[in-house]
């Protein structure tokens, strides 16, 4: 019996990556999931099912109301209880200043922020009434450290932070916690595409810049999807009741704070 045995557990972003191996590692702690994303989730809910998961997997644009209280709705129904929610999905913007669109602005904190705000307020009620509940954010080391370039990125990741522990404050008392995951370098999908961009922004290879960034990690090397999901699926057990409004680095000892 794993740790999550019984519970049912939302991750969102979950169709590759980071949200992906959260999922695979919740289905084999035992929680029933719920596979969330735009993209198509029927790879990550095969390793599930494989897993030996009850899986529901569902397209969700999780920066609209309407398509998050759906899914909410269609899970609580099939399942009777929401007790984990993973507030994974998110996308990079490096953006400079002067070219930073309002609208490109907007679709970074609606995607980043605002959706965690929704998902929260969904799910809440829920929680509340079973009198236990998880809900991790996954930001980023961004919400902390600085990069060029990155004005939207590191403000959305920055407010993640903020929402959580304000969110915390107030569930707190409903036997529900709320912590923050800020990872930082995770050998993905997303950070190959950022990296590349990076690497031909400064003139040298991908190799070349892995190897640079690598240099400022004391751990010696890039974090994998599945150290992610082994900490999610830590702060998601009865193992973690007592750590909540935490913002938590995940990053080798890149950040200290």
């Amino acid at each position: 019996m794993g740790r999550s045995a019984g519970r049912t557990a939302v991750i969102t972003g979950a169709a590759q990556g980071i949200g992906q191996a959260i999922a695979l590692r919740l289905a084999q702690e035992g929680a029933r999931v719920a596979v969330l994303d735009l993209a198509d989730t029927n790879v990550t809910a095969g390793l599930c099912r494989a897993a030996g998961a009850e899986v529901l997997a569902r397209t969700v644009d999780v920066a609209q109301r309407g398509s998050i209280a759906a899914a909410v709705d269609e899970i609580a129904g099939a399942w009777g209880r929401i007790d984990i929610w993973v507030n994974n999905a998110g996308i990079f913007d490096d953006t400079p200043l002067e070219e930073l669109s309002e609208a490109r602005w907007d679709r970074v904190i609606d995607v980043n922020y605002k959706s965690m705000f929704l998902c929260c307020q969904l799910v809440a009620p829920l929680m509340k009434a079973q009198g236990w509940g998880r809900i991790v954010n996954l930001a980023s080391m961004a919400a902390k450290v600085a990069f060029p370039n990155e004005v939207a990125y590191c403000s959305s990741k920055s407010a993640v932070v903020g929402l959580t522990r304000a969110l915390a404050v107030e569930l707190g008392p409903a036997g529900i916690t709320v912590n923050a995951i800020c990872p930082g370098p995770i050998d993905t999908e997303m950070l190959a595409y950022t990296y590349q961009r990076l690497a031909d922004q400064n003139g040298i290879t991908l190799d070349a810049w892995r190897a640079r960034i690598l240099e400022t990690i004391p751990a010696g090397r890039y974090g994998q999807p599945a150290d992610v999901a082994a900490l999610v699926a830590f702060l998601a057990s009865e193992d973690a009741s007592f750590i909540n409004a935490q913002a938590i680095n995940i990053d080798g000892g890149m950040v200290f704070y």
